[in-house]
């Protein structure tokens, strides 16, 4: 018997090493797919996609919204019914998002973790927590080995996260010292939002966008917020500042790129470039250098919207920055030896939650698609009006156009109870009287800082859909994470933020 079981193991092991040196003899060193956590080439080619504010409950509402042929998100055909682009990443990780110093997040103190892996305290950028000594980003040591450079996002581009891979500072909102900084940065393209030149009073500044282009200018940046100037560049155009024409004038929503849902409201085609047209000319212009190059992307008015409790905005927002994944997805398709693409959020926001104590077990999704404008937009009309010629039944038509609310034709869902009616009535006068809505502590807890009319026709249209808020703020939720391409199967498991920048910079050897 003995002598069977050594004959046995012995005939295993010949057969298990055979195995081995057959698949090591037909191992192809060309594969384009990274088979183990150790099994990849250093990627030449880093795309980092930072969606702000957004979590687990974003990507599934996105989602939810898209499954409905009726819903009509996008028209592009990146984007197929039910499945955004993320879900080609196919390795999924979770990150925990604590700051230093306070375990629910900020920007500055998660994008810093994000870009040099590193904690920091809440508001400070790109600094160690006692602002003592500066954190070196993985865009800086990007650059430092010759690569091309780029950072681009939806909301201003001196804005918490993009600031993190090129400033630092002790305070997000000193903007012009963080403006200062990204034109001393060298990198090769900045693109999307304005900057926040109306803030630079706050560092003894006056308050003038040439303080920046003057700089930028003096460093060999070529600034650009027109259509056709945006369109005719090319990769020997050399450094640029990319924009929307009525930053250079207008500071309106923190100098961010409008709400995709209301593009068509803007007057010019020069306030239309979206994050995926700044992505897409990022890759082209970032595209000429055998040496590679880097290239973040934030969707940071998934953020804002969920600040605002706005799910529609935010879903919209999403598929815009899905979209921008997708020109990244067949970028790698075209390289996958030399690519590695990372997506993740910074932390979560709002406290979205797809679940409704009105509704139960149920849900009613499709009734999102009759909100045709952000709240930033109903905001702006509901300033518009007259409290003194105004009237609540007038309101609420103007709410029934803008979101479908009281509107049974179009779906039984949609009705008004008198409960419901009830708190828009309160809420509008509220708006009407002026009154602050931070004080007392049961009114912010309510409205937060937005206008109480537009808030509260956001939160019955998403509770009538099944869908809830817990907060006008970051939560402390973990974050998912999504990987494709070279090192991919390093971000498998469960670990922190800073862990993220660690794992980028050690894939691409980029502190060598």
């Amino acid at each position: 018997m003995k002598n069977i079981l050594k004959i046995s193991f012995a005939v295993m092991f010949a057969f298990v090493s055979i195995s081995a040196l057959f698949i090591s003899c037909n191992d192809d060193d060309d594969s384009t797919e990274p088979n183990t956590v150790t099994d990849y080439k250093t990627p030449k080619y880093i795309f980092y996609f930072i969606g702000d504010g957004l979590g687990s409950p974003q990507i599934n509402v996105t989602e939810a919204a898209l499954n409905d042929p009726n819903f009509k998100l996008s028209a592009t055909k990146s984007v197929g019914i039910g499945e955004l682009n993320l879900r080609q990443l196919t390795v999924t990780g979770m990150q925990t998002t604590h700051a230093e110093d306070r375990y629910i997040t900020g920007s500055a103190a998660s994008a810093t973790a994000l870009a040099t892996g590193y904690k920091t305290t809440i508001g400070t950028i790109s600094m160690n927590g006692t602002a003592t000594s500066d954190l070196k980003t993985m865009a800086e040591m990007a650059k430092e080995k010759g690569m091309k450079v780029g950072i681009v996002s939806s909301v201003s581009i001196d804005h918490a996260t993009p600031a993190c891979f090129y400033a630092h500072t002790d305070s997000r909102n000193n903007y012009y010292s963080i403006g200062q900084d990204l034109v001393a940065s060298g990198f090769d393209y900045f693109a999307g939002g304005g900057v926040r030149w109306n803030k630079y009073d706050g560092e003894g500044q006056a308050e003038d966008i040439t303080l920046f282009t003057d700089a930028a200018t003096t460093a060999g940046y070529t600034y650009v917020n027109t259509k056709t100037a945006f369109d005719a560049l090319t990769s020997e155009s050399g450094k640029i500042i990319a924009t929307l024409e009525k930053f250079y004038t207008n500071t309106d929503d923190g100098c961010a790129l409008p709400y995709v849902m209301d593009l068509d409201a803007q007057a010019s085609e020069n306030d239309k470039i979206t994050l995926s047209d700044f992505t897409e000319k990022g890759i082209e212009l970032l595209d000429n250098d055998d040496k590679g190059f880097f290239l973040m992307v934030e969707g940071g008015k998934i953020d804002w919207a969920c600040h605002a409790n706005d799910v529609v905005a935010a879903a919209h927002n999403t598929v815009e920055f899905d979209k921008a994944l997708g020109l990244a997805i067949d970028f790698y398709n075209e390289h996958p030896d030399e690519t590695i693409i990372v997506l993740t959020g910074d932390h979560e926001c709002g406290g979205l939650t797809l679940g409704y104590a009105g509704t139960g077990y149920e849900s009613a999704f499709e009734i999102l698609r009759h909100q045709t404008m952000s709240y930033v937009e109903f905001e702006d009309i509901v300033d518009g009006w007259n409290p003194e010629v105004k009237t609540f039944e007038q309101a609420l038509e103007d709410a029934k156009e803008a979101f479908g609310l009281g509107n049974e034709t179009l779906n039984s869902a949609l009705a008004l109870s008198d409960y419901e009616k009830g708190l828009l009535e309160d809420a509008f006068n509220r708006s009407m009287s002026g009154e602050s809505t931070h004080e007392p502590e049961e009114i912010s807890v309510i409205y937060g800082y937005y206008d109480p009319f537009t808030v509260t026709i956001t939160h019955i249209l998403n509770n009538k859909a099944g869908i809830d808020w817990t907060s006008y703020s970051h939560t402390g939720v973990p974050v998912p994470v999504f990987a494709l391409g070279q090192g991919m199967y390093e971000f498998n498991g469960y670990y922190d933020n800073t862990d993220i920048a660690n794992k980028i910079i050690e894939i691409a050897k980029l502190n060598e």
